[in-house]
């Protein structure tokens, strides 16, 4: 792991380079050349399986399946059998676990439902109401995330979507199948990447359009929610995933190492850091460190985020770390320091805050209960986790009597013909006087 001294050299260290810049590595854009015939841009190739996807649909979808997944099924849609199958499959204790996992997710999301509300003192109110349907993305390739699902699906099914569709490249492990039955799916499709996207977004013979998309992804995914905002709802863009730890001298070095490695597995543009008051602390975390990750079964992918994107600060004091942290504004900040609720408030900008040991993030991913889908890439700074509100959309109400309507006319008819919108001024002005008619 790279090593820093002082918020300075701290700073610099985490200073992040644009999304794309540099994400291709050799193996993916030797896939790119294979799919499409020539080397192009990520860009390039997300702009050619839109336009591909909304002109051929569901022919689209199977072809995109077969040259990039090596897909050759005969159904994008996945059975309520198959379904069945992969719950039989899997241990009660996993299905156990699962189900605890849920149920705290419902209850977290449960407690924020929201109610349409009307004040007749001020003629004004809101309607709240839930989308009608929703499409999730949960990623495959490396890794199985049936905690997705269900950090996606379950608010989702809390607020009250009537339609939520989940597609996930093929073929989905046993355990996101059986996710999405615990967590009330209405329908899987075995559609990765981009082409996924669109999918929804669009609509085929086979996959509904849907109003809004949820879920990370790879590269392709994320340039794909980017350039589809608009045709569809999009929850937000997320890149790499990243967690800042805050540590003194009362943390345990292998639990900081072990929180460290958790994160750094993800993927090689996870980025996981470290920021202690400790020299010695930094010192026992960066050999722990090296100890853990001999017997990480995914040491590879590890080793590579901790070398390029890992980091061990030293700083003055919590507070400055902090600071840093604001600055920063990670995907999940932990305080593994004395009293860490004495510091929440200065906390400002984290899309997950996680006080003391027996609080990790490692929990947040699976059964804490708040979704684990969070702002990245410093987003932090003005988006949040995915919540409930997210799955709802409000419509502004207006319904003045009478006497308030004439009241408020003069005045918005005065604004009014200062902007020159004199017609709008002789609406307001015709609600003046009971019975007056609109004069030329």
């Amino acid at each position: 792991m790279r090593t820093a001294r002082g918020a300075q050299e701290v700073r610099e260290l985490l200073r992040r380079a644009p999304v794309e810049a540099g994400l291709l590595s050799p193996k993916v854009a030797e896939g790119i050349a294979r799919v499409f015939g020539e080397g192009v841009s990520a860009e390039q190739a997300v702009d050619r399986i839109i336009a591909a996807v909304a002109e051929g649909g569901d022919e689209a979808l199977f072809d995109y399946g077969r040259r990039i997944d090596g897909w050759s099924g005969a159904s994008l849609a996945v059975t309520s059998e198959e379904i069945d199958r992969a719950v039989d499959s899997l241990a009660p204790e996993l299905m156990g676990a699962m189900e605890v996992a849920a149920e705290r997710i419902r209850v977290f999301h449960e407690v924020a439902l929201p109610e349409s509300w009307f004040d007749e003192a001020t003629g004004l109110g809101q309607r709240i109401l839930p989308l009608k349907s929703v499409g999730l993305y949960v990623p495959g390739g490396t890794a199985s995330y049936p905690s997705t699902v269900l950090h996606t699906a379950m608010p989702a099914k809390v607020a009250g979507v009537e339609s939520v569709i989940v597609t996930t490249p093929p073929e989905p492990t046993p355990i996101v199948l059986a996710a999405a039955r615990i967590a009330g799916v209405d329908q899987l499709y075995r559609v990765g990447g981009a082409q996924a996207i669109a999918a929804m977004a669009f609509g085929t013979a086979t996959i509904p359009r849907v109003d809004k998309i949820f879920g990370p992804g790879n590269l392709f995914v994320t340039i794909a929610k980017r350039k589809l905002y608009g045709t569809v709802g999009i929850d937000g863009v997320y890149g790499p995933t990243e967690t800042l730890i805050i540590a003194d001298e009362t943390a345990r070095a292998e639990l900081c190492a072990a929180d460290l490695l958790a994160q750094a597995e993800h993927d090689v543009l996870a980025t996981p850091v470290l920021l202690t008051t400790s020299e010695t602390l930094a010192g026992e975390v960066a050999a722990e460190v090296e100890r853990q990750l001999v017997t990480l079964e995914r040491r590879e992918l590890a080793s590579v985020a901790l070398e390029t994107r890992g980091l061990i600060g030293l700083v003055g004091s919590v507070e400055e770390a902090i600071e840093l942290a604001n600055e920063y504004a990670p995907e999940h900040l932990c305080l593994f320091v004395d009293a860490p609720k004495s510091y929440v408030n200065l906390v400002v900008n984290a899309g997950g805050l996680f006080l003391g040991e027996s609080s990790p993030e490692v929990l947040g991913d699976y059964n804490a209960g708040p979704s684990h889908v969070m702002p990245t890439g410093g987003s932090a700074r003005y988006a949040s986790a995915l919540n409930l509100m997210d799955f709802f959309k409000l419509t502004s109400v207006v319904g003045f009597d009478p006497a308030l309507g004439q009241r408020l006319g003069g005045a918005a008819a005065r604004i009014a013909r200062e902007e020159g919108l004199t017609g709008h001024a002789r609406a307001a002005k015709a609600r003046l006087t009971r019975g007056s008619k609109v004069t030329r």
